[in-house]
């Protein structure tokens, strides 16, 4: 494997492993945010929305499409009206279910170098998930397969600013649908020791990945119920309705004390109203639903509040993301997980169709929407393109650079006479300069971040020396990556158990014969 990349900025785990020969990379860290959250929105304001969203929930009510939910809502208190999905929820119910939801909880990885602490001023960054299609410069825009979808896995695992895998990269179509989960989840496992997704899509892909990831930790199921290890995003059906796949999930996971993401889809004109007020109102009551729900499957049980209140294209009805709408909803959001006391989860979007500048700098706002916002848990944080649509390898290793950046950033300023550097001032005086200072030479190789894309040679030697751009430069650092890669140590045991059940479960039809 790699050397020691030397780069400051957090302590490397026990067992961590660096890939690719001479690659620059931040330590791995669990960045704080030491800066205050932006607040967009005023305390009276945050009342009024909160107030919105407990009489969305009480007179207008919330679709729970799924028997056994209703009857889970009804024993605790919930109003289910007779012969409807339709479910009215009061906000002292709601209020009193969301008390038990923790404010700050361990997710367990495999490697314990790389559990995740989750709440308070911490933020953690995941991968690209869920995209359909996968892309870069060699093969252009492709329907996602199994072989990059590995790839991406392997990038995960790369980079240490990458914490966790935020479901599958892209989407191995060429795998069969009733049994894509257990090979998926098998190589979260196998390729990576981070922590791992699982898709709510019915009882039985939950609970197959359940079974996985305690194989794959070594655990009994009690231990299981002790750790949260696992995680998956439930998304409202905006608006107001939750179908019954995703509740079975919720269901499957609150029972074992694993992670639920709920994060309502409320595109502002066309799932919720067309004003970032009124989407923030739907988004805050749905999200509560969801949660109070969670614990009144299990008190206790760890949940997130996910914003991903975005507008969309009045003139085309497409998804926009990064836009100023975002970034506000991003902020307000924050404010809103905060006055439950809950850990908030937001993204890195953006709309862009190829690599170029309109992703930057739609992904830039998204960021600093998430990071001054004060999110604990940012989905996608590298390789969404598209607006989900595409997963792409050079994006990944762009968004990469933005991460590490937005980490430095994140670091407190150093502030004492030694960094001050009096004596150096001295020593120069006026009309000199710093290069041969010995505070400037004692600081050489740690004085600033060292970034792994930007080139910043004058235009002639850049010319001169290849021309090549930061999409370029991508192209060519992810694929020395994977070149280099080797996958983290498993314990022959547990591989065999792993392959005997993802064996037996295929065998039998997966999902399907469920």
């Amino acid at each position: 494997m790699a050397r020691d990349t030397g780069r400051r900025g957090g302590r490397r785990g026990q067992g961590e492993r660096r890939p690719a020969a001479g690659l620059k990379q931040l330590d791995w860290v669990l960045p704080e945010n030491p800066y205050d959250p932006i607040k967009v929105l005023r305390d009276d304001q945050v009342e009024m929305i909160t107030d919105t969203a407990f009489r969305i929930l009480e007179e207008v009510g919330m679709d729970f499409l799924h028997s056994e939910a209703r009857e889970i809502l009804a024993k605790a208190g919930a109003r289910v009206e007779p012969g409807s999905q339709r479910v009215y929820l009061d906000r002292g119910l709601v209020k009193e279910a969301l008390a038990s939801a923790p404010s700050s909880f361990t997710l367990h990885a495999r490697n314990p170098a790389h559990n995740l602490e989750i709440g308070g001023r911490r933020i953690v960054f995941g991968s690209v998930g869920s995209a359909p299609n996968s892309s870069d410069m060699d093969g252009g825009r492709r329907p996602g397969n199994y072989r990059d979808y590995k790839n991406f896995l392997r990038l995960t695992q790369a980079f240490n600013i990458v914490h966790f895998v935020a479901g599958y990269p892209v989407e191995p179509v060429d795998l069969h649908p009733a049994t894509r989960h257990l090979d998926a989840l098998r190589d979260c496992l196998t390729l990576t020791d981070k922590a791992f997704h699982a898709y709510s899509l019915g009882r039985a892909r939950i609970l197959d990945g359940l079974e996985i990831v305690r194989i794959g930790h070594g655990m009994t199921e009690t231990e299981l119920a002790a750790k949260p290890c696992l995680f998956t995003i439930v998304n409202t059906s905006s608006p107001l309705r939750l179908d019954g796949p995703m509740i079975e999930g919720i269901i499957e996971m609150a029972r074992r004390n694993q992670v639920v993401i709920i994060t309502p889809f409320t595109l502002s004109g066309a799932m919720s109203p067309a004003t970032v007020a009124g989407a923030l109102a739907q988004q805050h009551a749905e999200a509560m639903a969801g949660m109070a729900f969670t614990q009144m499957v299990n008190p206790g049980a760890p949940v997130i509040y996910g914003g991903f209140t975005s507008n969309v294209d009045m003139k085309s009805g497409a998804p926009a993301f990064g836009t100023p709408e975002y970034s506000r909803a991003a902020l307000a959001g924050g404010q809103l997980a905060r006055h439950l006391g809950i850990p908030y989860r937001s993204s890195n979007a953006n709309a862009a169709n190829c690599v170029d500048a309109q992703a930057a700098y739609e992904s830039q706002m998204s960021i600093w929407g998430a990071v001054m916002g004060h999110a604990n848990f940012m989905m996608h944080g590298a390789g969404w393109l598209e607006g989900g649509l595409c997963a792409s390898f050079e994006k990944f290793v762009l968004d990469v650079e933005m991460l590490q950046m937005m980490t430095e950033f994140l670091r407190p300023l150093e502030v004492s006479e030694d960094s001050i550097g009096l004596e150096a001032i001295r020593e120069v005086g006026p009309g000199g300069h710093f290069f041969g200072a010995a505070h400037t030479l004692e600081r050489y190789e740690t004085a600033f971040y060292d970034p792994i894309l930007s080139d910043w040679r004058n235009f002639e030697n850049w010319q001169d020396g290849g021309s090549e751009t930061a999409t370029q430069r991508a192209n060519r650092l992810y694929k020395s990556v994977l070149e280099d890669f080797t996958p983290p140590p498993l314990d022959p045991a547990i591989k065999d158990e792993l392959d005997d059940f993802v064996a037996r479960r295929t065998a039998e039809g997966g999902a399907e014969a469920a």
